[in-house]
């Protein structure tokens, strides 16, 4: 099985660097009273790159973005995002990380007594207190820039399951965090819809530089994020093949049973679950 070794000293180094990785976690472990649930978990997250996180249910891939957020403490191992240890971080501290994350949940969680607008401009207006005319001025870019705009004064109960996802998509991104957390976006869609909320996920990363974290367990949507790109050709946006380098920039992380069982790119998972049982059964 394929797994990436870290040595310590050298990634506190380049955790703390200027220019370092984005997001970092080194040797975490985390139990509930018996239960392992994550050990020795180490992996960095680049500028503008993905991690994808695969594994049976039960296998870690969600308390990743809890630990990222400083929702949940590690018991060993420290966790930096954007060059700051967060793993012992004080609330008020860590209120201020956050600000630079969005997080885009399973089911949307929007707001169901809120329209679109309000749901989309929530955090910008309640929490950082914007300017009404400058949360107007976000909401409507972000709306449309998820293909929106003629649903801002709509309720989510009025949308479709992959128009709420978008909205949620729209709303993580109201901020301008650079970096989004992605926890299972396209369960419960259709295979059509799934492939706008992917797109989405795409126009983020190649558009926008925005780094990204996709827990999931839907492998055509998985290796759909990284193995395409989003570029202008004239004034029509295209998703077309990525090229080596810009897939290279993609990788998987496989859990199991709390560990990483392998960390990679499309290219090379396929190759290893030629040979490992557990990622071929995974894969099939």
């Amino acid at each position: 099985m394929a797994k990436k070794e870290y040595a310590r000293p050298a990634l506190l180094d380049e955790a703390l660097a200027f220019g370092g990785p984005i997001v970092v976690f080194d040797q975490v472990d985390l139990a509930f009273d018996e239960k392992v649930i994550l050990r020795q978990v180490s992996f960095t997250l680049q500028t503008g790159h993905t991690k994808i996180f695969l594994g049976a249910s039960g296998a870690g891939k969600s308390t990743i973005l809890r630990l990222a957020l400083g929702l949940l403490r590690p018991d060993a191992g420290r966790i930096f995002v954007n060059g700051e240890q967060i793993d012992r971080m004080k609330e008020d501290d860590l209120m201020r990380v956050r600000a630079d994350l969005g997080m885009v949940f399973q089911e949307g969680a929007l707001f169901d007594s809120l329209t679109v607008r309000e749901n989309v401009g929530y955090k910008l207006s309640e929490e950082l207190h914007w300017p009404p005319d400058e949360v107007a001025a976000r909401v409507k870019e972000v709306v449309g820039f998820v293909g929106l705009g003629e649903f801002v004064d709509r309720m989510p109960s009025d949308l479709s399951g992959g128009q709420r996802r978008r909205v949620a998509i729209a709303r993580a991104m109201a901020a301008k965090p650079r970096i989004l957390l992605y926890d299972e976006p396209t369960t419960g869609l259709d295979p059509i819809t799934s492939l706008t909320v992917d797109e989405e996920i795409i126009k983020l990363r190649d558009l926008e530089g925005v780094s990204s974290v996709l827990v999931t367990h839907q492998l055509r949507d998985a290796f759909f994020v990284a193995e395409h790109a989003a570029e202008w050709a004239g004034s029509e946006l295209q998703f077309e093949k990525a090229d080596r380098e810009k897939s290279d920039q993609a990788e998987f992380i496989m859990l199991k049973d709390g560990r990483i069982a392998f960390e990679g790119n499309a290219s090379e998972l396929r190759e290893v679950a030629k040979r490992d049982e557990y990622i071929r059964s995974f894969l099939s």
